[in-house]
């Protein structure tokens, strides 16, 4: 008896079959592979604060080494639970209203999965952090997206409505976003907040970049705003705010019908975040006021230098409002297309960023921009800064 011949594409899931892999991490191997300085990739080049380190140690060495509460260990999420409190007013109830994940990466897939069927529609800003659309497509649903405009990255509330229907499950909202640096206003997130009571559907809010923010931006939680509190998901992480994006320490915050939904998944998902780096996040989210000030100031002077690199180098920079990227137009460099840019830079200049095609459903739209990171040490900066004038 011989055995059918081998299909490839057989054993290929069709939830799987219409992306690829991350094209920022892939800009990562790229750039160690030739030597290039690493803007691409948005992880932070600097040590974490080393009060948190040092808790991480004591948390090993103290045999908090084995599962913690599938949903989160209690010391971090009461410790989620004051700080929501203590920096927005916002009162979540630990035991029932927050769910502990590896990272916010999870907390997003978590979330959608808990809540949205195959068919359903999410409605998806674009750019987009490149996640966002297999997320959706992971769960069977059809996104539907809304684009926001440069130069200040807005959106056009007609365009918006347009996009909503009785088949809108929920929309995906990131702010401050990334790639843009836009920071959602008040007004903004209130038209949002309408559509969603209008259409009966939930907004799932990435707040990760929560506390980088510039110029007299202020981030506003979803999940704030009136008739919002029970039709939220906020999905946040430890990575970006503490410089730990290795830790893998994310949460959801959500009404109870829905965190149970969304622990349910994350329970056969992934089990647990790490127990010790969990105790840790309980010391990280107790640190006083001064610290996410001073967090602020410390990027924004990054933002500057490089701000002021990229446009003494040609290019023509959107200036962000909070997280740590710069979207750029590329136009005036004469290449056709972004990833041939991208290719340019990093084999001929040195230095990785990440094409815009990559934050869009359709290529082409962002054919003429790329994203470059300032988490980054100074030295790292300035070695950008000095190549990238070869351009």
């Amino acid at each position: 008896m011989t055995s059918a011949p081998l299909s490839r594409s057989r054993f290929r899931s069709l939830r799987t079959a219409n992306f690829t892999e991350s094209v920022i991490r892939e800009m990562t191997r790229l750039a160690l592979g030739h030597g290039a300085v690493n803007l691409a990739q948005g992880y932070p080049d600097f040590s974490a604060p080393e009060v948190l380190k040092r808790a991480a140690a004591d948390a090993v060495d103290a045999d908090f080494n084995q599962y913690a509460i599938t949903w989160g260990a209690k010391p971090l999420r009461d410790a989620i639970a004051a700080k929501y409190r203590r920096t927005y007013g916002l009162e979540v109830d630990p035991e029932r209203e927050i769910t502990v994940c590896c990272g916010a990466t999870e907390g997003m897939v978590a979330s959608l999965m808990a809540v949205v069927d195959p068919g359903d529609e999410v409605v998806v800003f674009e750019p987009f952090y490149e996640n966002y659309g297999p997320d959706t497509k992971l769960c069977g649903a059809v996104p539907r997206l809304v684009t926001l405009y440069p130069p200040d990255w807005t959106f056009d509330p007609a365009e918006l409505r347009r996009a909503f229907s009785p088949r809108t499950k929920a929309i995906i909202l990131n702010s401050p976003n990334n790639p843009t640096g836009k920071v959602f206003s008040r007004e903004e997130l209130g038209e949002v907040a309408r559509l969603c009571q209008e259409f009966n559907a939930l907004a799932i809010s990435d707040e990760i970049y929560e506390h980088i923010t510039y110029d007299g931006a202020r981030h506003i939680p979803m999940m704030t705003l009136p008739g919002m509190r029970s039709r939220s998901i906020l999905v946040n992480s430890m990575s970006k705010t503490y410089s730990v994006t290795g830790w893998r320490v994310g949460w959801v915050l959500a009404s109870p019908d829905l965190s149970d939904s969304v622990r349910k998944v994350h329970d056969f998902l992934t089990v647990g975040a790490a127990a010790p780096l969990q105790q840790a996040g309980a010391l990280a989210l107790g640190l006083p006021e001064e610290y996410y000030q001073q967090l602020a100031k410390d990027y924004a002077a990054r933002r500057d230098f490089l701000l002021q690199s990229l446009a003494e180098a040609g290019f023509a920079c959107y200036r962000p409002r909070g997280a740590y990227y710069i979207m750029t137009d590329i136009s005036a460099f004469g290449f056709a297309r972004d990833v041939d840019f991208v290719r340019h830079l990093m084999e001929r200049i040195g230095v990785a960023a990440v094409p815009g095609s990559s934050f869009y459903s359709v290529p082409a739209l962002g054919a003429q921009q790329i994203r470059f990171c300032f988490c980054k040490k100074y030295e790292t900066l300035e070695a950008a800064s000095n190549r990238l004038k070869k351009l």
